[in-house]
């Protein structure tokens, strides 16, 4: 850890442990001051259930925090250190279907990337809208790079995605989606990684491009808060459990080993880096690796995208439970945990929070006080985990504020989806891909 940025490093964690510590002496006391108030059996219930809630957000808010502290301090050592490294070429493998919006512009943005040696190869999945067309002219070569165009008939996109490794002319592959941009760096970034040979897998940081509406703005926080975060404190301990769509780079000998993507969950991306990290190989993060993603810009797409993340992901650990109770290794079960703990236990606890906590202010105006202070305690946590991710990814400071809203208004709605998709995957309801509408906005 050198110089300013490591006491910036430092300056965070400090500020969010100590927002942490306040948060469990708050809520101590809080609870303590209730519960000296009511003897009647639903007040009593309803606030130790929120004080088990209060506390896991605590835990999880402190595990990630330090984890990925140590992963940006060994990043940074890791860049401090770095000697001569080769730039071995990859093929960019790009799965498009009905991407005609935003297929050229992501596929330009391709051209720009700043790396010596790699081939675009573009597998139109069926479309019936105007893709081929558009990717045709870029057909050729581009100085260094050439771009491929192949169609096959629709098969889905694990389908479009395992056309594009079998025809990969090269060792190492990014898979992307159609409708994602990336930076300049990402190939530079993400490729030091595959110095250490039982790295099977680099997972990059996906960002939010429209930000125009309120919506796209709570996703664009969230994307930095609930998932980037996640993923820094997994990359510290090479396990990130699952590897996002916009930009994954691999070994194609590791994706041709475990079978490459398969068609049977609505999460191939999740059920991929479950078999990666089955087979005992390490999947590392790199904040630096950046694809830009459209987000959905209604309440009825944003739910459609969020019902299917979640069935797609308890499709994937369902295919794996045994190893839930007899696990095939520590890191393999954590990942299991971690899946179902953000996709069921925390979605049910805060709806059944929120609904005891309603139920108990109309029933016991005194104890409405005290309900606005717990309140004011998750939010104090959640817009200081927002200004810990927004400093650490140098983001926009625009969207602090929305951490103030967010309990509010926007994880009511994402935490009913969850839910409601839980029971319905449990149900084995039946459901289609339902792909979004594209903006453009690329």
């Amino acid at each position: 850890m050198k110089g300013l940025g490591g006491i910036k490093d430092a300056f965070r964690l400090a500020l969010g442990l100590s927002t942490l510590m306040t948060a469990i002496v708050g809520g101590v006391y809080l609870a303590w001051r209730i519960l000296g108030q009511t003897d009647s059996l639903m007040y009593v219930g309803t606030f130790v259930l929120s004080i088990f809630a209060l506390m896991g957000l605590v835990v999880r808010y402190l595990a990630f925090m330090w984890l990925g502290y140590l992963h940006q301090v060994e990043q940074t050592a890791r860049a401090d250190a770095r000697g001569q490294v080769t730039w071995p070429p990859v093929t960019i493998i790009v799965p498009a279907y009905n991407e005609g919006l935003v297929i050229e512009p992501s596929i330009r943005s391709l051209l720009q990337l700043d790396y010596p040696a790699y081939e675009i190869l573009v597998v139109d999945d069926g479309s019936s809208d105007d893709t081929r067309e558009r990717v045709a002219p870029l057909e050729g070569r581009h100085g260094d790079v050439t771009v491929r165009l192949v169609s096959k008939v629709n098969g889905g996109k694990a389908s479009a995605l395992n056309t594009g490794i079998a025809l990969a002319r090269h060792d190492f592959v990014l898979c992307m989606d159609g409708d994602s941009k990336l930076e300049p760096q990402v190939l530079r970034v993400a490729m030091q990684h595959f110095a250490k040979d039982h790295v099977a897998a680099v997972a990059g940081n996906v960002k939010v491009i429209n930000r125009e509406s309120h919506l796209a703005r709570f996703q664009a926080l969230e994307y930095v808060q609930g998932l980037n975060m996640a993923r820094r404190a997994q990359g510290f301990v090479r396990v990130v459990n699952i590897i996002p769509g916009p930009i994954g780079v691999f070994r194609r000998s590791v994706l041709q080993e475990v079978g490459g993507y398969e068609r049977d969950t609505f999460a191939e991306d999740a059920d991929l880096t479950l078999k990666i990290l089955s087979s005992g190989y390490h999947i590392v993060y790199e904040d630096r690796a950046i694809a830009w993603t459209e987000a959905p810009e209604t309440v009825n797409d944003l739910i459609k995208q969020r019902y299917r993340w979640t069935r797609g992901i308890l499709q994937a650990v369902r295919k794996r439970k045994f190893a839930l109770f007899n696990p095939i290794s520590l890191w393999v079960w954590l990942s299991l945990v971690m899946m179902l703990f953000e996709g069921i236990a925390m979605p049910a606890a805060s709806v059944v929070v929120n609904g005891m906590f309603a139920a108990t202010a109309l029933a016991n105006g005194q104890l409405g006080a005290y309900i606005v202070w717990w309140f004011l305690l998750f939010n104090l946590l959640d817009v200081i985990a927002a200004m810990y991710c927004v400093s650490a990814e140098q983001e926009e400071l625009r969207l602090v504020p929305y951490a103030l809203l967010m309990r509010f208004f926007y994880f009511p709605i994402i935490d009913v989806t969850k839910l409601m998709a839980t029971i319905e995957e449990l149900q084995n309801v039946e459901m289609t891909w339902g792909k979004l509408q594209r903006q453009g906005r690329l």
